[in-house]
């Protein structure tokens, strides 16, 4: 807020921005002056739909919460759908642990990688291999005041030489310069990276053949009978601490009857669907790592965010990827994803 531009209180909000108010993380405001780890403040969660709880009830005895129903009687691959909101399909549980990993890696290490674009061309240019850079400490430089123009006797490694005025650089020879060098960490830079582009919309690059045949599977359920999806276009989001996704819709498609994939991984996170209006209430309901979600049809007109992730230990519920990121090569992914989530939206264009 600037000057004297009043806030807002609650009568004056829509009824989805005071959702997103609601479920939003604030900090206990008695840690403030005190050396203690900030905690978060607590948040009543009692209506949040969980399908991971509804599948298992289902599982045990076939009942449902009033307004859900089961779409298929497959246990391998159950999917359910709300009354109030045709067109929006909850696959809970969709991908298996390994395809988890899987699809983060791709996340961190190849969606980013030019020419798809991220939030970072803008300033930085197109940067090549962001995540080997922030696992081996290095740091992005821009030419004309890197070490080498500093009469420094040392070379840019591993050149980001698409990046048009910016190089990466071993952290110890740029600190060896002091504060002479315009730069910032590659890590720095991995935890401001917000999303990354793929596909044929605003000219992307291509979708991996492997994300495709993945994404025409689970937006089967979704699709008009006798028609396969075909995936054109993708957006990566990737969320931090305390990161949000406000109330939008996905409008830029032309023909809306075909679904977006949605693909969650990492950190548990709270997902808001409303109606045609912010004024019309949204549902909450939580989002774990593996779920997929469907909207098509009269749910592509539905308003919808994310206002909160959870990564505290209690919440997060990314225990089984702990485990399988925690050796080796896997630990650089293992620090990445303890605190962020990943969400892969995937879309027909034409």
């Amino acid at each position: 807020m600037y000057g004297s531009e009043k806030v807002p209180d609650d009568s004056e909000r829509t009824a989805f921005r005071k959702a997103e108010k609601k479920y939003k993380l604030y900090y206990d405001d008695t840690y403030k002056s005190s050396k203690k780890k900030k905690q978060p403040k607590p948040v009543d969660l009692s209506e949040v739909l969980d399908f991971k709880s509804i599948l298992e009830s289902y599982n045990q005895n076939g009942d449902l919460p009033p307004g859900i129903l089961s779409l298929q009687s497959d246990p391998n691959f159950p999917v359910f759908s709300l009354e109030s909101r045709p067109g929006f399909y909850f696959i809970p549980g969709a991908l298996s642990l390994e395809e988890q990993c899987q699809w983060i890696r791709e996340s961190l290490t190849t969606f980013p990688q030019p020419p798809n674009r991220t939030n970072h061309n803008a300033f930085y240019g197109p940067i090549n291999d962001l995540f080997i850079a922030a696992k081996e400490k290095k740091v992005l430089v821009e030419e004309g005041n890197g070490p080498n123009s500093l009469e420094c006797k040392c070379n840019p490694s591993d050149s980001n030489g698409d990046v048009h005025g910016w190089e990466f650089y071993e952290g110890h020879t740029v600190s060896s310069r002091g504060n002479a060098c315009k730069s910032i960490l590659a890590s720095v830079l991995l935890r401001k990276l917000r999303w990354s582009t793929l596909g044929l919309q605003f000219d992307w690059s291509k979708i991996p053949d492997a994300l495709c045949q993945l994404a025409k599977r689970m937006a089967a359920p979704a699709m008009p009978k006798g028609e396969q999806f075909q995936p054109e276009a993708a957006i990566v989001n990737y969320f931090g601490i305390g990161d949000t996704l406000g109330g939008h819709l996905d409008d830029m498609e032309a023909d809306w009857s075909k679904p977006i994939v949605s693909m969650s991984l990492g950190c548990k996170a709270i997902f808001l669907l409303g109606g045609k209006s912010r004024e019309d209430p949204p549902l909450a309901m939580f989002l774990r790592s593996g779920d997929i979600v469907l909207m098509a049809g009269d749910a592509r007109e539905c308003f919808h965010g994310v206002p909160r992730i959870f990564t505290d230990k209690e919440h997060a519920e990314i225990t089984p990827l702990e485990l399988q990121f925690s050796h080796g090569d896997d630990l650089c992914f293992l620090e990445y994803i303890r605190t962020s989530r990943i969400n892969i939206n995937i879309r027909q264009v034409f």
